[in-house]
């Protein structure tokens, strides 16, 4: 197994130590696994918390800062974070204005946020909660019931988390989050499997000259097996899976994304695929990001995440933001 760690039981600690060293404008406790910005809680704001199972970075504590999260979670690599964790991340950036969960569709982790939502709000905080299901690809998967929390996860945290810096109550930021979940969806695909450092093995076997299309940020199965493709093939299969479940009648944010071992240069040439898809379907794209934001440790792989814009959600989009995974405006 060449893995760039010391031991496989310590990969979440060694990380959230080296964050912390990184970026000292965030607050790391690596004993509890809770990362929030530095000045929070923010007078006035709302505080927008998620989490889930390490492995997907720089989702989610890399999407902590001014214009996204307040605080993350982060639990063991692919398990879901622990209600302690969400009750003390809530707290820490509760500022009275209440708390917005955001929750991707994974069993442990609506389980446990739902727990801690429950033990928050005995505590006095007031908490909603807005659960991510964009991916297009399986119903019912190995980790959940319905559909799986992907790509939007990245668009909801940016778009109620610029919501929430402006100064919006908690009903109107949990309003947009579920705006933005109502109108996203994702599909993806593994050219490579997964390994974990506990298993030390891959998870899934893919055999030499085959993809799977439809994948999970877990390795789970997608919707079939096929021999490989080309980039052109890959992304007309993808923008098809999408629009037969969500045809938009609005221009779109599109994300490219890579599952965590797939260069630049190949996701930039399969977004030039994905464009040609989308202009020639004549879905309007008035922005885009490429690059490794929702990742599966070291598969190979891509996903492409579409989401339905109006002009006060593209203008939030646009609003500055400064994390560690993405900054723009400040």
């Amino acid at each position: 197994m060449n893995m760039l760690i010391n031991a496989a039981g310590t990969v979440v600690a060694d990380a959230l130590r080296g964050m912390a060293a990184a970026h000292p404008e965030l607050v790391v406790d690596a004993e509890n696994r809770v990362i929030v910005r530095r000045d929070a809680p923010v007078a006035g704001k709302v505080g927008l918390v998620s989490g889930g199972g390490s492995g997907h970075e720089p989702l989610h504590g890399g999407f902590v800062g001014p214009g996204m999260l307040d605080a993350a979670c982060p639990g063991e690599v692919f398990t879901s974070p622990v209600p302690d964790q969400m009750v003390r991340a809530a707290a820490a950036v509760d500022s009275g204005s209440g708390v917005l969960f955001v929750v991707k569709n994974y069993t442990g982790d609506v389980l446990n946020f739902a727990m801690a939502a429950e033990l928050a709000e005995e505590e006095g905080l007031r908490v909603a909660s807005v659960l991510v299901d964009d991916d297009v690809a399986v119903t019912d998967s190995l980790f959940t019931a319905g559909r799986r929390g992907t790509g939007a996860t990245l668009f909801v945290e940016k778009i109620a988390g610029a919501a929430a810096e402006e100064g919006a109550p908690l009903e109107r930021v949990e309003a947009v989050a579920r705006q933005v979940v109502t109108g996203t969806r994702s599909f993806g695909v593994a050219l490579a499997p997964v390994t974990t450092p506990a298993k030390g093995t891959p998870t899934f076997e893919l055999p030499a000259g085959e993809l799977e299309l439809g994948i999970g940020i877990h390795g789970e199965p997608g919707r079939e097996r096929r021999p490989m493709m080309t980039s052109h093939e890959i992304a007309d299969v993808a923008v098809d899976a999408i629009l037969a479940d969500l045809r938009p009648d609005a221009p779109v944010l599109a994300l490219v994304n890579g599952m965590g071992a797939t260069p630049l240069l190949e996701l930039y040439g399969f977004n030039a695929e994905v464009q040609r898809a989308l202009a020639g379907r004549g879905v309007a794209v008035v922005r885009t990001l490429v690059g490794n934001y929702v990742t599966s440790l070291d598969m190979a792989g891509c996903s492409v995440t579409l989401c339905q814009i109006d002009e006060e959600l593209l203008r939030l989009w646009d609003a500055p933001v400064q994390t560690p995974g993405l900054r723009w405006g400040r």
